[in-house]
């Protein structure tokens, strides 16, 4: 038996040197909606709520961290986004797969596509303006 009763999402936090960029493509991107953020003082944050779904806490990166802020930072092949099936990153689900798709590349991100081995689900994989993994997915009608 679990040791969490009703577990459930709470948020989802991301790590940015340009939060306000970051929020910007959030909202763009999936609709997300800005909610009053507290102020710790220190570093600042953006708090994003999608109706219905989940809030993403953007956070101010700290200039003293040693961990590297993403895949683009990486010199390696990570930053494609045919890595991300198998790699960190937030799914959504979309109502309409196609005209999304076409709005990612109408705005220059790389994409990667595939489908459930069973084709009910489409997928496309892609990253955010500081290199987080994103999927979204785009069920068949029943």
């Amino acid at each position: 038996m679990a040791v969490a009763k009703a577990a459930c999402l709470n948020h989802i936090s991301r790590e940015s040197s340009d939060i306000r960029r970051l929020a910007n493509f959030y909202k763009e991107i999936f609709g997300f909606e800005e909610t009053e953020s507290p102020d710790f003082g220190e570093f600042k944050v953006i708090w994003l709520n999608l109706p219905g779904a989940f809030p993403i806490h953007l956070i101010e990166r700290s200039p003293f961290t040693k961990l590297p802020e993403g895949p683009y930072s990486a010199t390696s092949a990570v930053s494609d986004p045919s890595h991300l099936p198998r790699g960190h990153h937030i799914c959504f689900t979309v109502s309409n797969f196609d005209s999304f798709v076409l709005s990612l590349k109408d705005k220059g991100i790389e994409t990667f596509q595939r489908s459930l081995p069973n084709g009910k689900v489409r997928q496309v994989f892609f990253f955010d303006p500081d290199g987080n993994g994103l999927e979204v997915a785009g069920r068949e009608a029943p």
